[in-house]
């Protein structure tokens, strides 16, 4: 088994021009590792790049498996095989199921579903090829629970952690190890655009969604940092994380 203790590691991030994606490749770029963004936002994983120093920007469309193909062959010849993919690539639409538009169904599960299987199909083989790799997908409390208006990013969610521990039985014996995270409410724009639409829907203030639908549930009352979800993806990337595969991992505040 190759030690990566000590080595510098390429690693590969996708959604990772602003938010969970961009704390998760800084602590990467911080721990000395060469780190790849895939992102569809050009301009912003351009400047994410250049303000993180070692990382470099790739414009993809995850869903479109020639694109993800094409990327990662480009990647390998720079800068090597990848040893740990992070799938963070994630989108959200709210709506009541019975006005959900079915456009942006498929777009939530294309971006979140079937990006992260094609990441990781295409990456699979160079890391069975090494013997070590390291898969980390960002799921979701809501991968495991559920709330009003959210059918596509749920549904999504769900079969993220299905297929973590699918991919994880497959690869247990061949020195690969993947998980899942699950974020509770973490303090991103994402997060802050949900609850302004949770209370245009509900006829509340923001504050109040935020009371209402996400610290009433937890019993430590804040929002997550993106940094706390950044140090678990570091260490379950290392060597020390070598027993751990196929699990599902709150960093939630106590949210069950």
């Amino acid at each position: 088994m190759i030690d990566r203790k000590h080595v510098a590691r390429v690693i590969v991030v996708t959604g990772a021009a602003r938010g969970i994606g961009k704390a998760i490749a800084k602590t990467f770029c911080d721990n000395g590792d060469q780190v790849v963004i895939f992102d569809l936002d050009r301009t912003a994983a351009d400047t994410t790049a250049a303000e993180l120093g070692r990382c470099c920007a790739y414009n993809v469309d995850i869903a479109c498996e020639e694109a993800v193909a094409g990327a990662l062959a480009d990647v390998v010849q720079r800068y090597g095989p990848v040893e740990v993919l992070v799938n963070n690539a994630g989108v959200q639409f709210i709506s009541p199921v019975e006005e959900f538009p079915y456009d942006q169904w498929h777009r939530l599960l294309d971006v979140m579903l079937s990006g992260s299987f094609l990441m990781t199909k295409h990456v699979i083989k160079s890391m069975k090829d090494q013997g070590w790799g390291r898969i980390i997908n960002i799921s979701s409390v809501h991968g495991m629970t559920a709330s009003p208006y959210k059918s596509a990013y749920i549904a999504a969610k769900h079969g993220l952690i299905g297929l973590t521990r699918a991919v994880a039985c497959e690869t247990a014996s061949q020195g690969i190890t993947v998980n899942a995270i699950l974020p509770g409410a973490v303090d991103t724009e994402l997060l802050r655009n949900q609850l302004d639409k949770l209370a245009d829907n509900e006829s509340i203030s923001s504050e109040e969604a935020l009371k209402r639908h996400i610290l009433s549930k937890q019993p430590i009352a804040r929002l997550i940092d993106v940094d706390e979800i950044a140090g678990l993806a570091i260490y379950l990337a290392s060597n020390a994380a070598g027993g751990i595969t196929g699990e599902a991992i709150r960093v939630a505040g106590g949210w069950r």
